[in-house]
């Protein structure tokens, strides 16, 4: 998982860093107003790979109704937009979960695991500019509560195939 802000000092220096199919996506965030842009999925093409364009206005929700995600073909790049701040837990896939729904080996690419009190989660807040790498490894719960109230939230999410980034 990478954490970071597209209006950081070091942006480029950062977005240099990681492989360029993922630094050509953090670029194109940061260059590319998406506050009017219609909500929906788009496929397009970046710096020569193909990739998928989500566009979501969402509200958050309380972390119990929410299920821990991966994705074994795409590296999710998930953006703030606008609205208010999302909370997203996260820890490292060990296999060893028990599965509530597996849709990997079609075109969504996701596979949901049950809600584990005992499996130890980290923390991060997505405010507009934020944005985090979630990699094959990397499960994910985005879309939380962050303080127990509800808000609204325009979120992007680039689908980099994992292919490209290695």
């Amino acid at each position: 998982m990478i954490y970071g802000n597209i209006n950081n000092a070091c942006f480029e220096q950062q977005a240099a860093a990681l492989p360029k199919a993922l630094g050509s996506a953090l670029r194109y965030l940061r260059s590319t107003d998406l506050t009017a842009h219609p909500a929906g999925r788009f496929p397009m093409e970046l710096d020569g790979v193909n990739v998928v364009l989500q566009v979501m206005d969402l509200t958050t929700n309380p972390r119990e109704a929410l299920y821990p995600e991966i994705h074994h073909k795409y590296v999710d790049v998930q953006f703030s937009v606008s609205g208010g701040t999302e909370k997203h837990t996260w820890y490292t896939d060990d296999g060893r979960r028990t599965v509530h729904s597996d849709a990997l080996d079609t075109e969504k690419d996701i596979l949901f695991y049950e809600n584990d009190p005992a499996v130890p989660e980290n923390t991060v807040y997505l405010n507009p500019g934020d944005y985090v790498i979630y990699f094959p490894w990397d499960v994910h719960a985005p879309g939380q509560h962050p303080d127990g109230q509800p808000s609204s939230f325009r979120k992007i999410v680039l689908k980099v195939p994992a292919a490209a980034c290695v």
